[in-house]
């Protein structure tokens, strides 16, 4: 497929300037991300577009390149001088920076959301809102920091380069490295008219809310990130990204270890020595389960496929039922004749409870 042209893509005019596109880029960026548009197979082709767009218009050499010859390509020798810089930048932190303009501004911060899901929610995965502060392009100078949206002038110490170049003797060899400039910290110009609105500072707080699509399978202290949906940068800075910290709500019906999940059954004596078909509560349907004759307390009963997913993953693990047989603290003097009657045909002898406050009410006394 064609590229197509990276004005058209970021709805900008050929004569626009480094600011229009910058924000054209972040409102389209956020308009195609993958993340805002979960049921649309199409939006991260879009979103790639846009960002291949920005790249090139964003980018003095590049950009020129393009309006001159339909292509922003390089040439191999291009290609190879970059690679040389990479190489220098590795090794020198920075000594093959005259290969290229380096980027002039500063990233935008990385922020941070905290969410709570149901465990519903991890057996299905979810999407919801979250609501974030960070901070935003200005939009009474668009990002400039000059009061009505003008250009800043240049910085005298870097002359706009936003680095500056410093020679170190080692080991008798003389090298150059480069660092941010001090003066404007990068962004390469100086603001002597400051915005009102942004103090120059050329972005402002937000509150922002932003779609998050949660997978199955999450457990508390997972870790999401989201691409540009950050801190906006100033300048060519980049956008930052944004980290959301999941956390699974208690629910006191189960415990949860992995998949697993495990829940406790109360039954009564009769149900446990005759055996019983018994109706529970799962997380998202309700489990048909056989309880055999003669259960003992403690034993547990394995329902395949009714625990949670693995992350990302389909098949389920199971749920384990721990069986308690339920003891009456109160009897009726029927109830305690057929206990009584019970034990000794069991062969087990009628027990000589003597305390009458005790869990059968001293209904067990001595035999007459």
């Amino acid at each position: 497929m064609a590229k197509r042209d990276p004005y058209e893509v970021l709805g900008v005019a050929r004569n626009a300037s480094p600011e229009e596109i910058k924000s054209a880029y972040r409102r389209m960026a956020r308009k195609h991300h993958p993340d805002v548009n979960p049921d649309d197979p199409a939006a991260e082709e879009r979103f790639k577009e846009v960002a291949e767009a920005n790249s090139i218009l964003s980018d003095p050499q590049r950009r020129a390149r393009f309006d001159q010859y339909g292509t922003a390509d390089e040439i191999p020798q291009e290609q190879y001088g970059a690679n040389i810089g990479d190489l220098f930048d590795m090794f020198f932190g920075g000594a093959g920076q005259s290969q290229g303009r380096p980027r002039r501004g500063r990233d935008g911060e990385d922020v941070r959301a905290d969410l709570e899901i149901t465990l519903g929610e991890v057996l299905t995965g979810v999407q919801t809102d979250v609501q974030v502060r960070r901070m935003a392009e200005c939009d009474s100078c668009h990002g400039s920091g000059v009061e009505g949206g003008g250009q800043p002038d240049t910085c005298p110490t870097c002359k706009g380069q936003g680095m500056v170049s410093q020679v170190r003797n080692t080991f008798g060899i003389q090298m150059r490295t480069s660092a941010p400039c001090p003066t404007c910290h990068g962004s390469g110009v100086q603001i002597k008219n400051p915005c009102h609105k942004c103090r120059g500072q050329m972005v402002v707080p937000e509150t922002a809310t932003i779609t998050v699509n949660v997978p199955p399978g999450v457990e508390t202290g997972a870790r999401m990130q989201i691409p540009g949906q950050g801190s906006d940068g100033v300048g060519e800075g980049r956008q930052g990204d944004l980290y959301v910290f999941l956390s699974v709500k208690d629910d006191g019906r189960f415990e949860r270890h992995g998949q697993t999940l495990v829940t406790n059954l109360d039954v009564s004596f009769a149900q446990a020595a005759l055996g019983d078909q018994i109706q529970i509560e799962g997380v998202d349907e309700t489990v048909g389960i056989t309880i055999g004759a003669g259960t003992q307390p403690g034993t547990h009963v394995t329902v395949k496929g009714m625990g949670l997913p693995a992350l990302h993953g389909s098949r389920r693990g199971d749920m384990v039922v721990r069986i308690q047989v339920r003891v009456p603290t109160k009897l009726s003097e029927a109830q305690v004749k057929l206990i009584k009657e019970l034990a000794e045909v069991s062969g087990d002898g009628i027990p000589k409870g003597e305390d009458h406050k005790g869990l059968l009410g001293g209904l067990f006394g001595k035999k007459k």
